[in-house]
């Protein structure tokens, strides 16, 4: 199971890696953009915790944060179809 906060089931190993490129890409995206952590924060209307958690790859932050926080910065994400099970 995914290290840091607890979750309800065990997530394979490509989604925590598709979760961590996401939020890879989140503070990449950020950091272009010259802001801090804190004005992400205020922007989404969350608490700097969560932009801390969705750029470190924590799998249990709410997947509606994780985009709206793409978006914020104009990353999109393209869905390759059905993962295959691991």
């Amino acid at each position: 199971m995914a290290q840091g906060k607890r979750i309800s089931v065990d997530i394979a190993d490509s989604a925590l890696e598709a979760i961590k490129a996401l939020g890879a890409a989140a503070k990449q995206a950020r950091l272009a953009s010259g802001e801090g952590q804190a004005a992400a924060a205020t922007r989404l209307g969350v608490h700097v915790q969560t932009i801390a958690r969705i750029e470190s790859g924590e799998p249990g932050v709410a997947i509606g944060h994780v985009l709206g926080l793409l978006a914020l910065y104009g990353v999109t994400v393209q869905s390759s179809g059905p993962a295959a099970p691991s």
